[in-house]
């Protein structure tokens, strides 16, 4: 770093985010990115209606919202718009911790929390995960603190029910629950049918996984107005022109052909079924996930040989090294033939071993 970084930063450790190399024939499935394009409909949907670029984007993005709002049963003033579910989690760190309201989340979850909590410096407790990777609803009771929940959780795709959410919010009553739903589409319970019964909860989710949108950074925040309220002031004293002209384009045209995006889920879920099954019967142990990825490990070969072998033949996963799931991969849900490349190259990987 240079001699004028502000000290105030000077411990921070940056969010480390998966690869994105150019290899030949890549089989790409480490960042949980969606397998299909968006739509023909709502590209040609796009290319028709995006605001003349010269001028600056709708502040508000009124006709994704509205869209939105209907989707989701809510009003558009219980909506918010971000460039990326990341940017909106920093929102809710920036306004709902402080050191006399510190944050909580589990110790094994989306590594920008901890990032965040230290970019604000925002004191933290990680709550550890139970043996089985779970998170324990009473684990969260009472905490007095700002809880982040990702559901279904990430790296291992578990997931807590809609009603075990309830209780968490049930016993934190005079704090603020965010609830990160961004792999919800793919098996997990939305909480955005609790907003109108509690106004500490705010939900967030993203366009990047299963309405293909990674690449053009498009997130939202679903909670009582008076939280959004509280975002907006965040939003409008640091970007507020966050969502540029063709991300809403885009978004309004992935939100008005829903069946494209529900049709995906419903391959990726298959495709997920299927993979399971597969590494279950080569002796993996396979965490079950309501995500678009997989946790997985062998007893026969550690987490990083697999990965690094992988790497090798042109296929990429994501592994962790910290110390509880290092021996665990995490595996991207992609095409069919995606999925056949990978457990082509395991078999053959685990054939050569001694």
């Amino acid at each position: 770093m240079s001699r004028f970084f502000s000290d105030k930063y000077e411990t921070l450790v940056p969010y480390t985010p998966g690869e994105q190399p150019k290899i030949l024939n890549l089989t790409k499935l480490n960042t949980n990115e969606c397998p299909f394009p968006p739509s023909r409909k709502a590209l040609a949907f796009a290319a028709e209606h995006t605001r003349p670029l010269n001028l600056y984007s709708d502040i508000e993005g009124q006709d994704v919202r509205a869209a939105l709002a209907e989707l989701c049963g809510i009003g558009p003033e219980n909506l918010l718009l971000g460039n990326g579910s990341d940017e909106i989690l920093n929102f809710a760190f920036m306004a709902f911790c402080d050191e006399k309201k510190p944050a909580a989340f589990p110790d094994i979850s989306y590594g920008f929390y901890p990032v965040f909590a230290d970019l604000n410096r925002i004191p933290y407790t990680q709550i550890p995960l139970r043996p089985d990777f779970s998170i324990a609803p009473e684990d969260y009771f009472d905490l007095r603190r700002t809880i982040f929940i990702a559901n279904p959780n990430a790296p291992t795709g578990l997931a807590l029910t809609r009603e075990q959410v309830r209780e968490i919010l049930e016993r934190n009553r005079d704090s603020v629950v965010v609830i990160d739903e961004a792999y919800v589409d793919f098996g997990g319970e939305s909480c955005i049918p609790l907003i109108g019964a509690y106004d500490n909860l705010l939900v967030v989710q993203t366009f990047s996984k299963s309405r293909s949108m990674a690449g053009a950074r498009l997130g939202f925040a679903a909670g009582n107005a008076a939280l959004i309220a509280d975002l907006n002031t965040i939003k409008f004293s640091t970007n507020p022109y966050n969502v540029n002209s063709m991300t809403q384009a885009l978004g309004l045209g992935v939100l008005l052909d829903e069946e494209t995006t529900r049709a995906n889920c419903r391959t990726i879920m298959e495709n997920r079924a299927r993979t399971v099954e597969a590494l279950r019967a080569l002796g993996f142990t396979v965490l079950p996930s309501a995500a678009n990825f997989i946790f997985a490990k062998s007893d026969r070969i550690s987490g990083a040989e697999v990965y690094r072998r992988l790497r090798e033949r042109a296929v990429l996963i994501r592994h962790f090294d910290k110390e509880r799931i290092r021996d665990y991969n995490r595996i991207t849900i992609g095409t069919r033939e995606q999925m056949d490349i990978l457990l082509k190259n395991i078999r053959e990987i685990l054939e050569e071993l001694p």
